[in-house]
């Protein structure tokens, strides 16, 4: 049952990324938007401040602000897509249709039931406005749900076919046939029993928002500590994207969720300060600053003989975690060979969220420093607080290198560089990768051309082991026939690997932001098409 239940969680937790990695790229959008409507940059570069540049900045951070009123669509089908075994747009377009049957058959059966409030104002009765439809607020909560449902229905049901006149009525047809009185019926149902889980949310985030720095620092340490299961991130989205992450009504639109609310602040001129909501996303001192420092550490104490070794691997990994907030490539560098490390790493992650919180700065970095240039510095000193942010991430460098450079000559840990006599530094080298090339070993001509995909397959344990392949922001995730077939070191060595977690017949290879490519040559060599979905 606990294996299944893992199983369970991590297969969801693979489907949340679909719709939570295209939310940034509105944040980023809405960014630019504002760029082109700030005073203070208006003034600064007169050239700017004209009808069509001026204009161009409303209509873009506008319309993308209006993604954040409709998360729930977007997550319930996003959801759906991410848990469908097969035939992935099918199963995305029936989740659509079922969000539109749910929030009417709400909004009517409310009507009915004469629970509909009537009054100028939503604010503060449990309802709110969804695609123009007045149903209670179940936020974000509302596309999780039904995108689980909705995929459930489609699995059950895709397969399944009819004869003679009837043969029109299978497969997705049947599937929405199916969801349309489960729909319904879970859209009366949650007319009476959601208002007592929205008191158990409100409760629950009234707590956390009591218990102050502590809670931040709870919450910053999780997020960290749960990498190694794949499931950090259903602790954060919660925080970002519903009311755990705070309330607060902005321009006129009542929105929940830490990231909501900081998207549509700095799309909207008039807000002078950013809310306090916002520390919940501000996840980029460790991944920006911290890590650099770990890096510095463990290359300073790698022995003489393996530096280039172990400058080839943090080198990248370092630029990577800075620019693009991508860490798993760093952490699993000393996550298993030295897991003091990574504790210390988790507490020191939320303990910078803490230090921010303390010093009232409202910037956030949560994917590098591209992210936190156009994120912060076009909204001015004011609002972010961003030089403090700056400067608190230059003393978490410090802290990190002093910490990880004393402990690991303390302890003796073996991180990278640092390996017994005969052991080795887990990845190639550019050189050394060329050099087995020339040598002329078999299957390596082919890695260079098609992103070591024979070499990944054979250290799965074969085509024949791999029941599926998908992936997510830096993760190849694939289920396997026997798990116990993997090849971790040839992974690690031979392929780029940062590392490889098991969990059951389900095993991630972590790969960075070349997964995609990975995956689609893993694809390709196994003969998987695309219209396999």
């Amino acid at each position: 049952m606990k294996e299944k239940l893992m199983n369970g969680m991590q297969r969801f937790a693979k489907a949340m990324f679909i719709p939570v990695l295209i939310l940034p790229i509105a944040g980023i959008l809405i960014a630019i938007g504002n760029l082109f409507t700030n005073a203070k940059l208006l003034e600064a570069v007169p050239f700017l401040n004209n009808p069509i540049t001026t204009g161009f900045g409303t209509i873009l951070s506008g319309s993308l602000v209006s993604i954040l009123t409709n998360l729930g669509l977007i997550f319930a089908v996003g959801i759906a897509v991410g848990l469908a075994n097969k035939k992935k747009a099918e199963a995305g377009f029936t989740a659509l249709l079922g969000f539109l049957v749910f929030i009417n058959a709400m909004n009517k059966f409310m009507v009915l039931t004469e629970t509909l409030f009537v009054g100028d104002s939503l604010r503060g009765t449990g309802q709110t406005m969804v695609m123009g439809v007045q149903i209670l607020d179940m936020g974000v909560f509302l596309g999780i749900i039904l995108g689980i449902v909705t995929a459930l229905v489609h699995n059950r049901f895709i397969d399944k076919e009819f004869n003679n006149a009837f043969q029109i009525y299978g497969g997705a047809r049947f599937v929405f046939i199916v969801l349309i009185p489960v729909v319904v019926l879970l859209a009366i149902a949650f007319s009476y029993v959601w208002p007592f889980f929205q008191n158990g949310i409100n409760s629950l985030g009234t707590l956390i928002n009591q218990s102050g720095n502590f809670g931040l620092f709870l919450y910053g340490m999780l997020e960290r500590l749960l990498i190694p299961t794949g499931l950090h991130h259903l602790v954060y989205t919660p925080f970002l994207y519903s009311s755990l992450g705070g309330v607060q009504e902005v321009g006129g639109v009542l929105l929940e969720g830490s990231r909501n609310i900081y998207f549509a602040e700095i799309a909207d001129n008039s807000v002078r300060v950013l809310s306090q909501s916002v520390i919940w996303d501000a996840r980029g001192i460790s991944k920006m600053f911290g890590l650099i420092g770990a890096c510095v550490a463990m290359y300073q104490m790698a022995k003489p003989e393996n530096k280039a070794k172990a400058r080839a691997i943090l080198i990248p990994a370092a630029v990577t975690s800075f620019v693009a907030g991508v860490t798993e490539p760093i952490e699993f560098s000393f996550m298993f060979v030295s897991p003091i490390l990574f504790v210390i790493h988790s507490v020191l992650s939320g303990l910078s969220m803490v230090v921010l919180n303390l010093f009232n700065v409202r910037a956030i970095g949560p994917n590098g420093f591209i992210d936190f240039l156009l994120y912060n510095v076009p909204l001015g000193i004011e609002k972010t607080g961003w030089p403090m942010y700056i400067l608190v991430g230059v003393v978490f460098f410090f802290i990190y290198y002093l910490l990880f450079r004393f402990l690991i000559g303390l302890w003796n840990l073996k991180t990278i560089g640092r390996e017994d006599e005969g052991g080795e530094v887990k990845l190639y080298t550019k050189a050394e990768y060329n050099e087995k090339k020339t040598a002329g070993i078999p299957g390596v001509a082919s890695v260079m051309n098609d992103n070591h995909a024979d070499i990944i397959v054979a250290a799965l344990g074969g085509a024949e082991n791999i029941k599926s392949v998908d992936n997510c922001y830096t993760r190849l995730r694939l289920v396997l026939g026997d798990a116990d077939r993997v090849d971790e070191d040839r992974l690690k060595s031979e392929t780029g690997a940062s590392g490889v977690i098991r969990k059951g017949d389900n095993v991630q290879v972590v790969y960075g932001l070349n997964v995609g490519s990975v995956r689609k040559s893993v694809d390709s060599y196994l003969g998987i098409a695309e219209s396999a979905d």
